[in-house]
């Protein structure tokens, strides 16, 4: 006797758990995320977490992009229904930039609000619900738009702190998923808009080829797949030589596959925005007689070849203030237990503030948190204690906890 549908969606109700619970033991114990749109997908996703970890290691985090009039209560009644299962919930309203690909802009600005909650909350992982069928569509796209072989790899199971758990999965499991579990679920109208790239992929190219090959979804998937054990093999012997400034007399001698990987990667770190002609022009930069100054020009960012050093600079970020170019005055940070330095800020730095009391964060999130305007970020200085790398001062954000306005240390 068969089983029956109700049956049948109970099964994947397991299973789905079952990868949730295999892809949590994976990245260890701690409190996880998911971020939950109130679509079909992440709803079972929040779900399948809640019973995986526990509704007291779970945060529902929503990102509210106010793009649609109903963005908002959206967002609180995915908050809702989370609290009412005994999780956390956090919702975040971003601002989407206009004037470029709105998708490419509202997945900026949604994935750094991603990054500050991870960061804030010290979250061991979060969950995204992207599936099968979002992997072929992503592969499909990046071929349309003439990627190389490192992106027809698709979107990875993990990165960093982001798991995707389900890519093996098909949308018709997560909406029995809901079904057999009678969740609550979302409509966003964007999933519609045929002026997005992904929607037309989803409901006119796609259905266009699955006349030519049914099983294209799946042949997408394997392509990723396969792509994925080979980028993590070149990625090996690429990653070296891919620290910025690249050092061209290094770099030039190795095979292509391996000369533009490591360009893609050392961009990819930069944030910056390419595509396989980027990488061919950039390639042949590299292996240009090592005379004078050459530069070349990228979304958003110049690659300058100076000598045997080539370096990316972004040209996404405000002008800025000639008045604002100045020189600290260094004579007033001397104190009895430096020596100190002086620079601008880096990428990665982090410090104490006084405000969190002892409380380490990003200063880049710091500048946001305190709304400084790029320009004004781009020349911030700080003051670096040598003997163990600490910032003890940085400009718009004041003194470091546990000092005073000398710098000396405080009592304990």
């Amino acid at each position: 006797m068969g089983s029956t549908p109700l049956q049948r969606e109970l099964d994947v109700v397991r299973t789905l758990r079952s990868t949730v619970n295999a892809a949590i033991g994976q990245v260890g114990p701690g409190v996880y995320g998911v971020a939950c749109s109130g679509g079909v997908d992440s709803m079972a996703l929040a779900d399948a977490a809640i019973a995986a970890a526990g509704a007291a290691n779970v945060v529902i985090v929503t990102i509210d992009h106010g793009l649609q009039p109903a963005s908002a209560q959206t967002a609180a009644g995915v908050a809702a229904w989370a609290k009412d299962q005994g999780a956390t919930s956090i919702v975040r309203r971003v601002a989407v930039q206009t004037g470029r690909s709105l998708e490419a802009a509202a997945r900026e600005a949604r994935f750094e609000a991603f990054a500050q909650v991870i960061e804030q909350l010290g979250l061991a992982a979060l969950l995204l619900a992207h599936t099968r069928r979002d992997q072929a569509e992503t592969v499909l796209m990046r071929i349309l738009r003439g990627t190389g072989p490192a992106g027809l790899a698709g979107m990875a199971a993990r990165r960093g702190p982001f798991v995707r758990p389900w890519l093996a999965v098909p949308r018709s499991a997560t909406e029995a998923y809901v079904r057999a579990r009678t969740l609550p679920v979302w409509d966003d109208p964007m999933n519609r808009d045929p002026a997005i790239t992904r929607v037309r992929v989803r409901d006119s190219l796609l259905p266009a080829v699955r006349v030519e090959n049914p099983a294209v979804d799946d042949a997408l998937v394997r392509l990723a797949a396969a792509t994925r054990e080979w980028l993590d093999v070149i990625d090996a012997h690429a990653a070296p030589f891919a620290r910025l400034p690249i050092d061209c007399a290094a770099l030039a001698p190795q095979p292509p596959a391996i000369r533009k990987r490591a360009l893609a990667i050392a961009l990819d770190r930069a944030g910056v925005d390419y595509d396989a002609g980027h990488l061919d022009a950039l390639d042949a930069l590299v292996a240009a007689p090592d005379r004078g100054e050459k530069s070349l020009d990228l979304p958003a960012a110049r690659i300058t070849r100076s000598y045997a050093r080539l370096d990316v600079h972004r040209t996404d970020r405000p002008a800025i203030d000639e008045t604002m170019e100045r020189q600290p005055d260094t004579n007033r940070y001397v104190a009895p237990d430096g020596p100190y330095v002086i620079r601008t800020w880096q990428t990665g730095d982090r410090m104490c503030p006084v405000r969190l009391r002892g409380r380490s964060r990003k200063l880049s999130d710091l500048f946001i948190d305190l709304k400084i305007p790029r320009a004004r970020r781009a020349l911030a200085h700080v003051l670096v204690r040598t003997t163990d790398d600490a910032i003890v001062w940085a400009e718009h954000v004041g003194i470091a906890y546990g000092f005073s306005t000398d710098l000396a240390p405080l009592p304990r």
